[in-house]
């Protein structure tokens, strides 16, 4: 079956979107990195070059590349963040886990896990990724990740309530699981449910506020709600948080568009 459209946002001004809805994956960029825990470039490579958090591997670049493990190890960063450390402590604090996660120098081959293998199934397309995903839930193997790729899958699908279903049991497991927060905004959007869009939205930009689609689309969800001025802060967040975005001329023309609504609306207020 075809990919199911994720693009959702609509503004009344030409701008691109950035609302596809969010799965773990099995490697990461440093540029997925930056844009997912809003750690600079410069930072993450110089962690990876120092073993703080290491690679899997590297791309046919020479670019660093990196597993869910990895991922785990910057979910730490944003948990550590979330508690008030500064970069400096959050460095600190990783560098005194290095050993955790260092690599055996076995040469036995590690097995992977059901919910790893789903992992790579997934990312080829494999229509065997739902059942393993299944088989990691039922073995407890990183419940709230698996149910929310496994929502992906059934979103696919065109299975609305079991996508529904299966992000709400992510949250279950981790109530503060960034991306099926994200997933459900989407999908309360896509049902028109705007109160429950934003509360997702606004859930996982407390989680994680460096995450820079998600501002971009609370702005859409402010502005459907007639909150201007709640659409104009979101999108200049998003603008500080993406200044590197190539259709930032289309953003910006959203922005004074917005920006003059407002403007207008509170004239008609005052008069």
């Amino acid at each position: 079956m075809a990919k199911k459209d994720t693009k959702i946002l609509r503004f009344p001004a030409p701008a691109p979107s950035k609302a596809d809805y969010q799965r773990v994956k099995s490697t990461y960029t440093v540029q997925d990195i930056k844009h997912l825990f809003g750690l600079s470039e410069r930072l993450v490579r110089r962690w990876t070059e120092e073993g703080v958090v290491p690679p899997a591997t590297s791309s046919e670049s020479g670019e660093p590349v990196y597993d869910f493990r990895a991922l785990t190890q910057f979910r730490r960063v944003r948990e550590l963040r979330a508690q008030g450390l500064t970069l400096k402590q959050v460095e600190a604090e990783l560098q005194g886990q290095m050993n955790l996660f260092k690599p055996a120098h076995s040469r036995i081959a590690r097995l992977l896990s059901p919910f790893e293998e789903a992992l790579l199934l997934h990312e080829r397309g494999d229509e065997k990724a739902a059942q393993l995903y299944r088989e990691a839930i039922s073995e407890g193997d990183n419940l709230a990740d698996a149910y929310c790729n496994l929502g992906i899958i059934e979103l696919e699908q065109g299975r609305m309530p079991k996508a529904l279903d299966c992000f709400a049991l992510a949250l279950k497991n981790d109530p503060r699981h960034v991306e099926a927060h994200y997933n459900l905004a989407n999908l309360y959007f896509d049902a028109s449910d705007l109160q429950l869009a934003k509360l997702h939205y606004e859930t996982a930009a407390e989680l994680e506020p460096s995450f820079s689609p998600l501002h971009y689309n609370l702005a859409l969800v402010y502005y459907k709600l007639q909150d201007l001025d709640g659409a104009c802060a979101a999108l200049q967040r998003y603008k500080e948080l993406a200044p590197e975005d190539h259709e930032m001329k289309a953003i910006d023309e959203l922005l004074n568009w917005l920006e003059q609504a407002r403007d207008i609306e509170k004239r008609r207020g005052s008069s």
